[in-house]
């Protein structure tokens, strides 16, 4: 009866243990989207990427006529002319480009801006996912510590259980009355066979017979506490493999947290508070309306629509380039006094203005430029097909990913429920001594694998969502 008791609070303890990592406790965790909001205010990749967007934004208000160009040329040795003598002459030249072409350098400059601005909004994205993964990642690990303690607690309670079997000199695969002392059962039964052998006269058989039992009752002694101490070992055994594990996930732990800081561009030592569990993953479109969108708003095929533009406008320009280019200026040359035959002569400056054209005859070049921006646009148009087809794959894949966890999670769930069933039918069977504290062992720990698995089923489900929500995402967080 001891016993029995001993083994009812073991099992509501270790009821409790396997149940702690269902329990939510949100009290001091801090939320993942607060911290995607620091990653993208602080991470220093993410801010260079933005810097690049920056510095292409400023390309549009480089766009301007030519630099004007003045010339001052000085005499040496002062010219004599007939209006004068000419100490210097200066000229202010101003180059006009053919009509349009401002305007289309501008276009072009602002399209390559936004190329640059979409580099980083996908730069910014593929930052969210991978904090979403590390995080997910995170919250695996947690649960698997969860389920790899309580499976150690009740190891050691089991091996306790199985060293009072031993000691009683029990064996856990016998039945029915596995708290017995088997050598009293032993002398009980040799006392009244020799008590009914006297009385039915038969001599023989009553001095053989107690020999005979007590010959054998020691084997079955000692049997039974080799078995026991069997179940001792291989318990102990599990026991070390369970504590070389939580070793190792502690250590993938803290490169996970040092990966997590990192990105949030803080120290490799500051704390990351995880939630208990998880939250109930859902989606917000039905699965073709998340392709569509993908397919309309993500930030690739946005930059390669304005690389197109861009290429556009470059052929607009080496069309441009191929008409005249008109300047407008002024030539000024002052002139002094000349004396002649005692008289002076001139000394009145002229003023001059001046217009040019440049003569674009050499066509070939123009031709050139022409052609590479059609093969350019071709190689983006193609470009923007592979992207298209990836991204339709990538879908696909988190769709399919998605699915079978959602799957996977209700089969294991009736999984779990039916071992559930199976133990208490143990249990009762247990403290009747019909089934052996082995096969008790057995089916718990079958129970915490496929609970183990629920864990590994909810980490594909919200993995597969933080990648629809990477190629989703047009408006990441700010």
């Amino acid at each position: 009866m001891k016993t029995k008791k001993q083994f009812t609070l073991l099992l509501s303890f270790l009821g409790m243990l396997v149940g702690l990592w269902l329990t939510p406790n949100l009290a001091d965790a801090q939320s993942l989207e607060e911290y995607l909001k620091e990653a993208t205010s602080t991470n220093p990749g993410l801010k260079a990427s933005y810097e690049r967007y920056q510095a292409a934004s400023e390309r549009v208000n480089q766009v301007s006529l030519p630099d004007p160009e003045f010339q001052v040329g000085v005499f040496l040795r002062p010219m004599e002319r007939f209006m004068g003598v000419q100490t210097a002459d200066t000229r202010l030249m101003q180059e006009f480009p053919w009509f349009g072409m401002l305007r289309t350098q501008k276009e072009e400059a602002y399209q390559m801006a936004q190329v640059a601005y979409f580099e980083y909004l996908e730069e910014k994205n593929q930052l969210i996912l991978q904090l979403r993964s590390t995080w997910q990642e995170l919250m695996l690990l947690q649960g698997q510590n969860q389920l790899t303690q309580a499976n150690l607690e009740y190891l050691k309670k089991y091996e306790d259980l199985a060293l009072l079997q031993y000691s009683a000199g029990s064996s856990p695969t016998s039945t029915p009355t596995p708290f017995l002392n088997p050598i009293s059962n032993q002398a009980t039964a040799r006392e009244t066979g020799g008590s009914q052998m006297s009385q039915m006269g038969g001599s023989n058989s009553a001095s053989s017979s107690p020999t005979t039992m007590s010959a054998s009752m020691p084997r079955t002694t000692m049997n039974a506490g080799i078995s026991g101490m069997s179940t001792v070992l291989q318990i102990r055994l599990q026991v070390k493999e369970l504590e070389a594990r939580l070793q190792q996930l502690q250590a993938n732990s803290e490169l996970l947290r040092i990966q997590f800081n990192q990105v949030l561009g803080r120290p490799m030592t500051a704390a990351i508070q995880l939630p208990e569990t998880w939250e109930q993953p859902n989606l917000l479109l039905e699965k073709q309306e998340y392709l569509d969108k993908i397919l309309q708003n993500h930030p690739m095929i946005s930059m390669y629509a304005s690389e197109n533009l861009a290429l556009a406008q470059q052929g607009k320009m080496a069309k441009l380039e191929g008409k005249p280019m008109l300047g407008a200026g002024v030539n000024y040359m002052p002139f002094t006094p000349r004396i002649e035959n005692g008289m002076s002569m001139g000394g009145d400056d002229m003023v001059m203005p001046m217009v040019s054209l440049s003569l674009p005859i050499y066509r070939k070049k123009i031709a050139a430029k022409i052609k590479e921006v059609e093969l350019l646009q071709g190689a983006t148009t193609l470009k923007q097909q592979e992207t298209e087809n990836d991204l339709s794959l990538s879908w696909a894949a988190a769709f399919r990913d998605w699915e079978d966890s959602k799957r996977q999670l209700a089969l294991y769930s009736e999984q779990v429920a039916l071992i559930q069933q199976q133990i208490q039918l143990l249990e009762t069977s247990f403290t009747t001594g019909a089934v052996s504290l082995l096969e008790l062992l057995q089916t718990q720990q079958l129970l915490l694998e496929y609970q183990e698995k629920q864990l590994l089923a909810q980490y594909q489900g919200h993995q597969s969502l933080a990648r629809l929500e990477a190629l989703f995402s047009t408006t990441p967080l700010n």
